[in-house]
């Protein structure tokens, strides 16, 4: 069994008598002393605390795993922080955490500040919070109710101190389940959804699920990106088709929503994953990378829209 997040707690009560295990929360809240909020309650305050500072909240979906949503997640806010923005990456699949092994952030700890919340761990101008940087031992297999897996969901999105970002990006397990829909439910306002497929017919059936499923839970769709999209061959050069080609547009026209481009199935992004390094930091002038940053520029040109037809909240001064 996973150990227990380190939930801090102190002596109080709610309203209702029972201990209240998000008093480290209270550091922050000018009503302690006559609070009447249940433990939802703390929940629910805390994120709309957090997110409020947060200009666009970006959703990273799939419906099926393997299709590179974690290396686009990491690419993309990369490139988006390079135009400049602060970027946040919040790693929510519970059973998956790999954003800290593509930043080499792998076996870091997270620590708490004098106000009690969690400090985002810094790397390539991106903060980042991952399920794998609260486990004793990442190699502990996640064996949890939804239950426990709604604390951890809260954590991560209002017990981390994200402060001011342009962008959080949130990276989702696989599918449409328990914390899409948990994290979606807090968030309370999603800016828009990136749904990543590969061109392969099982991952485009897949995708089409994703597009229902962000209609129905009403959170816009930037559009769809087509990863590993074909191969340029490092040894004759030649264009070779490895999961053939264009699925993911034909599926965007389909479903009526954008497509936002295609990613190649490049070498050199595995090595620089398993490195640590991303691969639209290092490799900025390739054609691949270039990907990335067309994408990124799509995806700020979406939010810069929808932001302009909302009432933007102030922003807090550093």
């Amino acid at each position: 069994m996973a150990k227990e997040l380190p939930i801090i707690q102190t002596p109080g009560s709610s309203g209702n008598g029972d201990t209240c295990t998000y008093m480290w929360a209270c550091a922050i809240c000018d009503e302690n002393e006559t609070c009447q909020k249940d433990k939802e309650g703390h929940s629910r305050w805390l994120v709309a605390k957090r997110m409020e500072r947060i200009e666009h909240k970006v959703l990273i979906m799939s419906n099926k795993g393997g299709v590179g949503k974690s290396t686009m997640t990491t690419n993309l806010a990369v490139s988006l922080a390079l135009k400049g923005h602060e970027v946040g990456i919040c790693d929510m699949d519970i059973h998956g955490p790999n954003i800290p092994k593509m930043v080499g952030a792998e076996g870091q700890k997270l620590k708490i500040s004098s106000t009690g919340g969690i400090i985002p761990f810094q790397a390539y101008n991106l903060k980042i919070a991952s399920m794998s940087f609260l486990l004793q031992n990442p190699d502990d297999p996640i064996i949890w109710r939804d239950a426990y897996k709604y604390e951890f969901i809260n954590q991560l999105l209002g017990g981390v101190e994200w402060q001011d970002l342009n962008f959080l990006l949130i990276d989702l397990p696989p599918g449409t389940g328990n914390e899409s829909v948990t994290t979606i439910d807090l968030l309370g306002g999603v800016t828009g959804a990136v749904i990543v497929t590969t061109p392969q017919e099982v991952a485009l059936l897949d995708s089409r699920k994703s597009v229902t499923f962000c209609k129905d839970s009403e959170v816009p769709i930037i559009g769809i990106v087509e990863n590993m999209s074909g191969l340029d061959c490092p040894h004759c050069h030649n264009h070779i088709e490895v999961f053939r080609k264009g699925g993911g547009e034909a599926s965007a026209l389909d479903m009526g929503v954008p497509f936002l481009g295609r990613i190649p199935l490049d070498p050199d992004v595995v090595t620089q994953c398993d490195a640590g390094e991303p691969f639209a930091m290092f490799y900025s002038d390739t054609p691949t990378a270039d990907a990335y940053h067309t994408i990124a520029n799509k995806v700020d040109a979406f939010c810069k829209k929808s932001g302009s037809l909302l009432r933007v909240p102030q922003r807090h001064q550093h």
